[in-house]
């Protein structure tokens, strides 16, 4: 069954909501940065990062995603023509089955909104779950790298949109 889901464009009080999300070991890489809330708060208000908000049928918060730059992780080759994909689900949906609906939801939205060339996502080595959807979605690994700051390697993974 598919997940129906509405897009909104990231307001301050889904933001400060998606800030107290918490992931457990090994994914709390994921938790944003609760030690400079308002630096975060602006990144996820910023139109220059085009945050939008994953409600389902209820009106319930369920996810976010992010288009452009501020879905790079520092250290990666970002010089091929894509769009830059960034998810998150919130904690408690994580690992219950649904993530191709998100991802597949997401893409849709990008496609009809940016209609770009190709689709580029990046996700943490370790998180073989991410790896799993993105691949069922019809994306490759492009290319792995480490991050300078903590030396956590990240997969680039990459899909062309489909031409009608």
């Amino acid at each position: 069954m598919s997940l129906i889901l509405t897009f909104e464009k990231m307001d301050r009080a889904t933001a400060l909501e998606v800030l107290r999300w918490h992931y457990d070991a090994p994914y709390d890489l994921y938790n944003l940065d609760a030690y400079d809330v308002e630096e975060t708060l602006d990144d996820l208000l910023d139109p220059e990062n085009a945050y939008y908000a994953l409600r389902d049928e209820r009106d319930e918060l369920v996810a976010f995603c992010c288009f452009g730059p501020d879905a790079q992780v520092p250290g990666g080759d970002y010089t091929a023509a894509a769009l830059d994909v960034g998810l998150g689900v919130r904690p408690d949906l994580t690992g219950q089955g649904s993530g191709l609906d998100y991802v597949l939801a997401v893409l849709g939205f990008a496609t009809a909104g940016y209609k770009p060339a190709a689709f580029r996502v990046t996700v943490a080595l370790f998180n073989q779950r991410a790896r799993r959807v993105w691949e069922k979605a019809g994306f490759a690994e492009v290319q792995r790298f480490r991050r300078g700051s903590d030396g956590r390697t990240f997969v680039i993974m990459m899909r062309p949109t489909p031409r009608s």
